[in-house]
């Protein structure tokens, strides 16, 4: 592997419109799921000017279409947006066409007799870990990821205003050996009102790139290495300015590019998904690896079939070229814990309304609340991993 190079990740606000997008449909996801915790969800989102279209299948209580609407206008409110284009009251139009689960998918999850519930689709998740910041997250997209949360939340406050809901992060880091040097570059484009010029929106975002990333490694970064709205006017954004569907930004979603990424999004899922609910225990899992002190680095790959519960392969990497260990971890994780869809939730809690916190600024990275979310984020496990 490379010892010195550059490497980028990016970032995007929750104003973005596949951002805005995400949020819904997750939002979807909680009303199932506080009325009933085992409800099933599959929701999309599409967003354009002034209109919202939701659709997909979902199992579980009656919610009124009306009630559910007016949600999607609260999420669009909470975000920021109330504009010509774009906005929370009823110039936007919203439709939902969700409607009932398949019976042939519902067939094949549900547990019966001695079967145990299976996934809910066959496919390949990923979990990463390293020791690069105190989250156990890759430093770029960690970074990129602070920026645009402090500057959404000073702008919820009033403390940060001009400053519009859509933006958008990208920072470049210099390694050397291995470990990030210095900052090389930083892009942020942020859509901002029409009163403030492009030097007035440069002074109002610098300080939140001084803020989010250590003095250490911004030493060295020369102004013009800083790029705020490189390309002028960012006055139109949001749904109104480019149109946002659920589940594009899955490498926003996780790892910035830093590991890979299985073949679905996370939004939008109950956690019977696999897609959601594997890649939030494989995450669990690196983690604890990597808090044990083992390795600096783990990926872990899980692989699931539709309608079977186990999962058929479990992959270890600690980027050492110990193979013993590799395998030695593997058997650890299949001896210590459950990875079937039933054994995640309930190990990870995760029939709970703890979605729409994670659809921006990352699903890892993050803090365990008390409530349950984030709870893929707890380092319990790693002493599993001292044996």
């Amino acid at each position: 592997m490379k010892k010195d190079f550059l490497f980028t990740s990016e970032s995007v606000s929750e104003g973005h419109p596949d951002k805005v997008c995400d949020r819904i449909s997750d939002m979807v996801v909680d009303t199932y799921l506080d009325v009933e915790p085992q409800s099933r969800v599959a929701c999309e989102t599409l967003t354009t000017t002034n209109k919202v279209v939701l659709a997909g299948e979902t199992r579980g209580p009656e919610i009124n279409k009306d009630q559910l609407i007016q949600k999607v206008r609260d999420c669009i409110k909470d975000i920021g947006y109330d504009q010509e284009g774009f906005t929370w009251k009823d110039a936007t139009k919203i439709e939902s066409h969700l409607h009932s689960q398949s019976a042939d998918i519902a067939m094949g999850v549900d547990s019966s007799g001695n079967k145990d519930e299976g996934a809910g689709d066959q496919g390949i998740m990923f979990g990463f870990a390293c020791n690069e910041t105190e989250v156990l997250m890759p430093a770029p997209i960690h970074f990129s990821h602070k920026i645009l949360r402090l500057m959404a939340e000073d702008r919820k406050s009033g403390k940060l205003s001009s400053i519009e809901p859509d933006s958008k992060s990208q920072i470049t880091i210099e390694y050397k050996d291995g470990k990030p040097y210095s900052v090389k570059s930083v892009v942020i484009s942020t859509q901002h009102s029409a009163d403030v010029n492009q030097s007035q929106v440069r002074e109002l975002v610098k300080p939140y790139i001084e803020k989010s990333i250590p003095k250490s490694l911004i030493n060295g970064l020369e102004d013009n290495e800083i790029y705020v709205n490189p390309t002028g006017n960012f006055v139109i954004g949001g749904p109104d300015g480019d149109s946002g569907l659920t589940g594009r930004k899955i490498i926003v979603d996780t790892y910035g590019g830093a590991a890979p990424h299985g073949g679905g999004a996370f939004s939008g899922k109950d956690p019977t998904k696999v897609d959601r609910s594997a890649a939030y225990a494989s995450r669990y899992l690196a983690k604890n690896v990597v808090a044990s002190g083992i390795a600096d680095k783990c990926l872990i790959q899980l692989a699931y079939a539709i309608g079977v519960s186990k999962p058929l392969s479990i992959y270890v990497d600690l980027f050492d070229n110990d193979e013993e260990k590799n395998r030695h971890v593997e058997k650890l994780i299949s001896e210590n814990f459950d990875l079937s869809p039933r054994g995640i939730r309930e190990m990870l809690g995760l029939n709970k309304p703890i979605y729409q916190r994670t659809a921006a600024y990352g699903h890892f990275g993050r803090n365990p609340e008390s409530d349950g979310a984030f709870s893929w984020e707890k380092t319990d496990k790693s002493d599993v991993f001292n044996k």
